[in-house]
């Protein structure tokens, strides 16, 4: 009996680690992977205007996926106890960046020798991170639902103002939203999200309307160029109104692509520079000009089905932590791909939120994949846990 017990005792840890070792959610994978491609294939047409990038987003890619993989085999639950670290570090990373040298008149980069890190982007994971961690903490204190409504919104505001100051408007919507998200999937009141839009209504405008008025401008000039040429567009757009021209040329590519688009001689718009930052803010302009509706849908398509399986994993999820790290991570690429894409087809404003995986930019696909491979943790963990429950009620 003593010879047999020890091979009964390290046979399930043996079988576990190598059930873990082959689990992961295929179809977030090729979802991943293939707008990844679809994003070298646009680049690659660009070449001639912006030499190098296809090589250095290959390589981007590369790591993001290796970063993927090694996130995807940790229990995300272990980061809980570090929601604060998470925090703090979300808090100085975006302070430093004001201590760095402006590049185009933004403290957006911390410069390395290889690339410059925007911080704000990695800070998208650690909201992420600390705000489901505090939010599993305050479910569990019963009669909280205001006060946690306002914490989890003022823990969410203090990283986007410091955004929005560097100015990158567009991240710092993006950490509101997260913050939203996750109270929405941590179950708040309907009377706490009418609350949330009142506030929302009244600040826009309060920023919009009221502050100008009374001298006080919390926005660029660039900003509010691009919100009120979005709310009222002007018929022909003026030779300084740089926002406008923008729309317009990134509009006339999408409709000169057509079903199957003009490819790589025929993109007079793209080749010829007429689209600003072609290669990230209005990337899904440029794919459009090259390869039409065609290659429209195909990219939407591959949206959805990571939307879709990023809603599965976090319906499947063990514990509440899980749930809403992929709620979390649900609301912040949903919110990039609609005001991305919005924004290129004249129905956002222009922000500069880039299109996941589509975008050139090494910040944004690492975090994108490093954001993947916590839902592929979610869903690993959540395969197991399933498995060790069956188990048990057979035993």
């Amino acid at each position: 009996m003593s010879s047999i017990s020890p091979l009964r005792l390290t046979e399930p840890v043996t079988r576990q680690r190598a059930r873990r070792a082959i689990i992961f959610d295929p179809l977030l994978l090729i979802a991943a992977v293939g707008l990844v491609g679809c994003s070298l294939m646009v680049l690659r047409d660009m070449r001639v205007s912006y030499p190098g990038y296809v090589s250095k987003q290959a390589l981007y890619a590369g790591v993001g996926i290796v970063a993927c993989m090694l996130v995807s085999r940790f229990d995300y639950s272990r980061l809980r106890e570090y929601r604060y670290a998470a925090y703090g570090l979300l808090v100085l990373l975006n302070l430093i960046v004001y201590a760095m040298p402006a590049i185009q008149n933004a403290h957006r980069w911390i410069p390395f020798p290889l690339f410059n890190f925007q911080s704000s982007e990695f800070g998208k994971l650690l909201l992420i991170l600390s705000l489901a961690a505090v939010m599993v903490e305050r479910s569990r204190r019963p009669q909280s639902g205001w006060r946690t409504t306002f914490r989890m919104l003022a823990m969410a505001l203090v990283p986007a103002l410091l955004v929005i100051g560097q100015p990158d408007l567009g991240t710092g919507l993006v950490y509101v939203t997260v913050g939203v998200g996750i109270l929405f999937f941590g179950g708040i009141g309907w009377k706490q999200l009418a609350g949330i839009g009142g506030l929302a209504v009244f600040a826009a405008v309060m920023v919009i309307a009221v502050g100008p008025a009374v001298g006080v401008n919390v926005l660029h000039g660039y900003q509010k160029q691009r919100l009120t040429t979005f709310i009222n567009p002007p018929k022909v757009c003026g030779q300084n109104d740089s926002t406008c021209y923008q729309l317009q040329q990134g509009l006339i590519a999408i409709g000169a692509g057509q079903k199957t688009g003009q490819g790589i001689k025929g993109a007079s718009q793209i080749q010829g520079l007429f689209v600003p930052v072609a290669d990230a803010d209005f990337v899904f302009a440029a794919l459009g000009d090259f390869y039409g509706f065609a290659g429209a849908a195909l990219v939407l398509s591959l949206y959805a089905l990571l939307i879709w399986r990023a809603i599965r994993i976090m319906t499947m999820a063990k514990n509440l932590y899980g749930t809403l790290l992929a709620g979390g991570i649900l609301s912040m690429l949903m919110f990039q791909v609609f005001v991305n894409v919005g924004m290129t087809i004249g129905i956002m404003p222009v922000t500069g939120v880039p299109l996941p995986l589509m975008s050139y930019g090494g910040s944004s696909v690492l975090v994108t994949f490093l954001a993947i491979g916590l839902l592929q943790s979610v869903y690993i963990q959540a395969r197991l846990a399933s498995g060790a429950k069956a188990r048990v009620l057979l035993v």
